[in-house]
């Protein structure tokens, strides 16, 4: 799905050393699982920003590649973007950009009525999987950021995707919560036949990865 082609973040432009992504070629291909390993400040979030089109301050090229076409992602148009965004892009950012004034619920249904590609049962049974389901109506700005997460990682998944982006996702959860959100991605990707790549530090999870890197 992703093509890069010698990508260096400018802002980490006299930092790189050795990395299997910054100034190499790399594919990340949308039906495979990738997990990538960085220590702080070596462009974990970076990388994300950019292949979800948030960042263009880079060098090098970076192309996106929808039903075998393949585009230069800073040749993209906000429209062409919010598409991407709708059908084959989900993303658990790391400081989540949940509206904290709006209940989980709200949360959710207004990534979902984007696409209403979940129903509310269904929407409603992945808040129970994750443990969940009794702050729907809570504000998210009165949660712990153990319980935001877990409603980010619900909301990522209220849309159709090729590919999920998640930047440090389970920071805030103890193992028996990380292992369920786990689990519920893995059933997500596989209904989608979706891949994904995840960003941490050095704790790998529970999920079984096709390919492990370093930024």
């Amino acid at each position: 799905m992703f093509y890069l082609d010698n990508l260096i973040p400018i802002p980490l432009y006299d930092q790189v050393e050795f990395s299997q992504i910054w100034g190499t070629n790399y594919t990340f291909s949308s039906k495979k699982k990738y997990f990538v390993e960085a220590a702080s400040g070596k462009g974990k979030t970076t990388l994300q920003h950019i292949l979800y089109g948030l960042r263009k301050d880079y060098s090098g090229k970076v192309q996106i590649s929808i039903n075998e076409a393949k585009s230069n992602l800073t040749d993209l148009t906000f429209l062409q973007w919010a598409q991407i965004r709708q059908s084959e892009l989900a993303v658990v950012f790391q400081d989540l950009r949940l509206f904290v004034r709006l209940t989980a619920n709200e949360n959710l249904l207004l990534k979902n009525n984007l696409t209403n590609y979940k129903s509310k049962k269904e929407i409603f049974e992945m808040a129970k999987a994750l443990g969940v389901d009794s702050l729907m109506e809570k504000k998210c700005g009165e949660m712990s950021y153990g319980q935001r997460q877990r409603i980010a990682i619900i909301r990522s998944l209220c849309q159709p995707f090729k590919f999920l982006i998640m930047d440090e996702p389970f920071s805030h959860l103890d193992t028996l919560n990380v292992k369920k959100c786990c689990n519920l991605i893995n059933e997500e990707c596989k209904k989608q036949n979706a891949g994904f790549l995840i960003a941490s530090l050095e704790e790998k999870y529970f999920f079984d990865y096709d390919y492990e890197v370093k930024i």
